[in-house]
């Protein structure tokens, strides 16, 4: 599987990272997936603190155990749940991050973290204090670099404006293009790497789930306008691209897109995933075919 570097780290991340969160409690089922990434040249794994308490990351940590040095992990942190676990809070703060990454080295097994992301983020966040707390935990050796997770464009431009990330993490599909217009541009610019969550629109775009899982609609569109744009995608385009190809394909043909990270469930989803990311790209015409089927929205919010 082809590999692109990280914004300007000297991370390499394949196209395909496998979102960790999907994977479940089950460590033999875990392993299975994680195995069969591996197996299809996958490099980098997203996974969080808060993701199953913690278990996620034992579960990701065990299974890379042995490849350790051939592969990138990514983990997150700024949520902390309570005692109770039935909720969490915020804190970006550095004492908080400071700590809490003691806690994802021991849960991963790893004297260090390629990349370490902030879990979310407002604009009334301590971000210089943010900041200094990744700053410190980079000359410590504890993380190679650092990124942030947000689709908050205030947020976002705060940290590139005042930080050395090497990556932003966001939600985009051909299904919720909301990054194209001001933020995949800027991160373009400045050398920062997009690393895009839910291509697949909770599985929507994989032509398997629209009955059961977009009853209410998904992002500015009704269950009608879905139907009718899965309808036109299939009629245009399918007969040289699976669905799933399209929207994996959507992604990577962004410039400022690094990755595009997507969970499974199963070791036959995960294969699908990558056999798409594998397939031919898009076309400029294609894409073009895709932006006038779907629809171009735009951050109405965190300005």
């Amino acid at each position: 599987m082809k590999k692109r570097q990280l914004g300007k780290s000297d991370l390499f991340v394949s196209e395909l990272g496998l979102g960790c969160m999907s994977l479940g409690t089950d460590a033999k089922n875990a392993t299975a997936i994680i195995e069969a990434a591996l197996e299809e040249g996958i490099n980098y794994f997203d996974t969080a603190d808060l993701y199953d308490f913690g278990e996620n990351e034992q579960l990701v940590g065990q299974a890379l155990k042995g490849v350790r040095d051939q592969v990138i992990i990514a983990t997150k942190a700024g949520n902390r749940w309570n005692e109770q676990k039935n909720g969490w809070s915020w804190d970006p703060s550095k004492k908080y991050i400071k700590e809490a990454v003691k806690g994802s080295l021991k849960r991963l097994g790893t004297d260090y973290i390629d990349l370490y992301q902030l879990h979310g983020g407002t604009i009334e966040d301590p971000i210089e204090d943010t900041i200094e707390a990744f700053e410190e935990l980079k000359a410590e050796g504890l993380i190679r670099y650092y990124g942030i997770s947000s689709i908050r464009p205030n947020v976002i431009r705060e940290y590139i404006k005042k930080s050395n990330i090497v990556s932003v993490m966001m939600q985009y599909s051909l299904l919720d293009r909301r990054p194209e217009e001001e933020i995949l541009p800027l991160l373009h610019e400045k050398g920062i790497g997009a690393v895009t969550r839910g291509p697949l629109a909770k599985g929507i775009l994989s032509g398997k789930t629209l009955e059961k899982s977009a009853k209410s609609g998904y992002q500015d569109y009704n269950f009608e306008e879905l139907q009718d744009t899965i309808s036109k995608l299939r009629e245009k385009l399918t007969d040289l691209h699976s669905l799933t190809e399209i929207a994996l394909q959507y992604n990577l043909a962004d410039p400022a897109v690094s990755s595009v990270i997507a969970g499974a469930s199963s070791v036959e989803q995960l294969k699908e995933n990558a056999k798409a990311v594998r397939a031919t790209p898009l076309t400029k015409d294609e894409k073009a075919i895709i932006q006038v089927i779907s629809k171009s929205n735009q951050y109405d919010q965190h300005r």
